[in-house]
C-alpha cells in the first residue's frame, strides 16, 4: 500500500468518472455502487466520487489533486481506441512522465488480434505512461494500469469490474466496514429522526442513516448503520430496531423489497 496521505490508520479512496457521455446523460454510470461495496469490503472506504469530462485540462488537474489526497485513486473511461479516449495521456502529464507504447500490453493486443487488425487505433490501448504497471483485463484483454496510487480502468462495467477483482488482491486496506439495515413500513424518516440522531450521538464511530423508500406496496423507511467494529453495529441496530417498535411499528431486518 503506498504511504498513506491521511492521518488515518484506514486508507481511503476516490474514483474519478471519466466521460462526456456520463455528463449529457447518453450513459448511466454503473461503477460507484460496485466499486463502493467492493472497496468497503476491503477495508477501504470510497470518500468521494468526481464525474468530468473528457477534457484534458480538467482530467490533468482532476488527477493531480486527488492523488494528494487520498491514498488509492481509481479512474474509469477514457482508455479506448478513438479520439476522444484521452485519459491515459493525460495521466502521464499529471505524472510527468512519457506517454509511451507498453510493450506488454502491445504483446497481448497483437496476439489478440487477427493479423491485420491491430492498427493504430488500437495500438493506442497500449499506450500510457512510462513505469506503469498493468491491470489484467481478462474480458476484451485490453489492460488497465497503475501509476503511483492511481488505478486507471475501462469504463465499460463488466471490463472495469473484471479488471477491479484482478486488482483487488493487491489492495491493502483496514478492517472490514459492516453495514446493518432496518426496515419499517409506514414510518416517516421525519417521525424517527430525533431519536436516530440520538443513536448517532451514543456511536460517533459509526455511519448511521436513514432512507427513504416508495414502493406499490407501501412507503418507509431504511435505517443503516455501518462501521468497523461489528458489535458497535449490531448494538446500534438493536436499538435502531426499538426505535421502531416504540412507535408501534414492525422492524424488518435488512430491506424492503
Amino acid at each position: 500500500m503506498p504511504a498513506s496521505v491521511t492521518d488515518s490508520a484506514t486508507p481511503i479512496a476516490c474514483l474519478i468518472v471519466i466521460g462526456n457521455e456520463i455528463l449529457s446523460g447518453r450513459t448511466q454510470d454503473a461503477n460507484i455502487r460496485f466499486l463502493a461495496t467492493r472497496l468497503a469490503e476491503i477495508g477501504i472506504p470510497l470518500r468521494e466520487v468526481r464525474v468530468i469530462p473528457d477534457v484534458r485540462e480538467t482530467i490533468v488537474a482532476v488527477v493531480n489533486e486527488l492523488r494528494a489526497k487520498f491514498d488509492y485513486v481509481f479512474t474509469t473511461g477514457g482508455i479506448g481506441p478513438t479520439h476522444d479516449d484521452i485519459t491515459s495521456e493525460c495521466v502521464a502529464e499529471a505524472f510527468g512522465r512519457p506517454w509511451i507504447v507498453h510493450e506488454e500490453a502491445r504483446r497481448r493486443l497483437a496476439a489478440h488480434y487477427k493479423p491485420g487488425e491491430f492498427n493504430a487505433a488500437r495500438m493506442r490501448m497500449a499506450t500510457m505512461p512510462a513505469g506503469a504497471a498493468l491491470i489484467d483485463n481478462p474480458v476484451s484483454v485490453a489492460p488497465g494500469f497503475i501509476i503511483g496510487n492511481v488505478h486507471v480502468m475501462a469504463g465499460v462495467p463488466r471490463v472495469m469490474q473484471a479488471m477491479f477483482e484482478t486488482l483487488a488482491p493487491s489492495l491493502r486496506g483496514g478492517p472490514p466496514v459492516v453495514s446493518r439495515t432496518v426496515s419499517v413500513l409506514g414510518l416517516p424518516e421525519g417521525i424517527v429522526a430525533e431519536g436516530l440522531g440520538a443513536i448517532q450521538k451514543r456511536h460517533p464511530a459509526l455511519d448511521i442513516g436513514s432512507y427513504p423508500f416508495y414502493r406499490p406496496t407501501g412507503n418507509g423507511t431504511a435505517l443503516v448503520a455501518k462501521g468497523t467494529d461489528a458489535d458497535a453495529v449490531a448494538k446500534a441496530a438493536g436499538e435502531i430496531r426499538a426505535l421502531i417498535e416504540s412507535f408501534g411499528k414492525q422492524a424488518v431486518e435488512g430491506e424492503i423489497p
